[in-house]
């Protein structure tokens, strides 16, 4: 097991150690100096082929610059992060970095299997989960997802096994609105008031660093949607598991050019004020990584965003993300070696400022 966790002066040091060219793709989050993109690991077939190519993409991507690595257990059924194990131990016995500077976050909640086990799900889950007692009749949802602690704990040892980490830097709730439609509000909202004291416990315990919710739908729909989620609510419940200095700091969800609502819409409100999920993490003082910044390649297609410089399509989209109000880095998914290495030049070139953002923005409204 690799010892540590990422910390204020290791992440430094790997912002250090990067080009002057590129100082200004780092942000400083509760104390840690993160890239201003990361890296996701979230599809590809569960084989070795896809495998060495996450392992590959990960550690080309942290030699680039990069030092957010984001995945989940149920990603390539449990593989993801297996091969993110593999890539960071391996740049940590090269001597490329050291654990206290990269941040690394996982995600439980959604049922799998294990790739590594020619074994069907529901097999795997009777015989992994059922028969040890872990679920009980019940507790896995419609939609494959589970909350209860006996399960979350389960999970939260199997991806410390996975990553091969005494320490996870960032701990998810996986789309858990999205995954539990089936329980009524206040029940919900109870479990998840358990969650969090849950993983209060594990912060003591030296398991978890923060905790947090990756979520789809909840942060950017609508008030009168039964999926949508107060902000406000949540905080209220971190700060009731964990007190002021509770470990709620980080949220996940999707943002790119055709999902825009977590930075459009004005659905939540904070000091007597409506405004857009973004606006009210900054409130709270949250950090916010965003998924599928290129639409999983659906917006490559695309001629929305105007030319700037010489920079590919890939890279203009990141640029969009990354330098929205209120966003800490999009994650982005790569696996070839073309792709890693046209996507890592965004690391090249710094975020766009305010005023620069402002006037991309209406050049784009323009143009459509």
């Amino acid at each position: 097991m690799i010892t540590g966790y990422a910390t204020p002066e290791g992440t430094k040091k790997f912002a250090d150690r990067q080009q002057v060219a590129s100082q200004q793709n780092y942000k400083n989050i509760h104390n840690l100096t993160l890239s201003n993109v990361g890296v996701g690991t979230y599809l590809g077939n569960p084989d070795t082929e896809t495998d060495k190519l996450v392992e590959e993409a990960i550690k080309k991507s942290v030699l680039g610059g990069i030092n957010v690595i984001d995945t989940a257990i149920n990603y390539r059924a449990q593989k993801a992060e297996r091969s993110m194990r593999n890539a960071i131990s391996q740049l940590i016995n090269n001597n490329d970095i050291s654990r206290e500077e990269i941040f690394v976050s996982t995600k439980n909640g959604y049922v799998t299997n294990d790739g590594d086990i020619q074994e069907d799900l529901m097999q795997y889950v009777m015989r992994e989960y059922g028969k040890t007692g872990i679920v009980n009749e019940g507790d896995i949802s419609p939609g494959y997802h589970c909350m209860t602690l006996p399960y979350l704990n389960d999970q939260l040892e199997r991806s410390l096994k996975n990553l091969g980490l005494e320490c996870i830097d960032l701990m998810y709730l996986h789309n858990s609105v999205e995954g539990q439609t089936h329980l009524p509000r206040d029940q919900f909202l109870k479990n998840l008031k358990e969650v969090f004291d849950f993983y209060e416990k594990k912060r003591k315990d030296g398991k978890i660093r923060f905790y947090g919710m990756a979520t789809w739908e909840c942060f950017r729909t609508t008030p009168e949607n039964p999926l949508f989620l107060e902000l406000a609510e949540v905080m209220d419940l971190a700060i009731q598991a964990g007190g002021n200095e509770h470990g709620f700091r980080f949220i996940q969800l999707p943002f790119n050019l055709m999902l825009d609502q977590a930075y459009i819409t004005k659905n939540h409100g904070v000091d007597g004020k409506t405004v857009s999920a973004l606006e009210a993490a900054q409130k709270f003082n949250l950090g916010v990584f965003t998924s599928v910044p290129l639409m999983q390649g659906k917006l490559l297609t695309t001629n929305i965003i105007p030319e700037f410089g010489n920079s590919s399509v890939s890279v203009r989209l990141l640029q969009f993300v990354r330098s929205t109000p209120g966003i800490t880095a999009p994650l982005i998914g790569h696996k070839s070696e073309s792709h890693v290495k046209e996507n890592m030049d965004i690391m090249k070139i710094p975020p766009l400022s305010e005023l620069e953002f402002n006037d991309l923005v209406k050049k784009m409204i323009n143009k459509n």
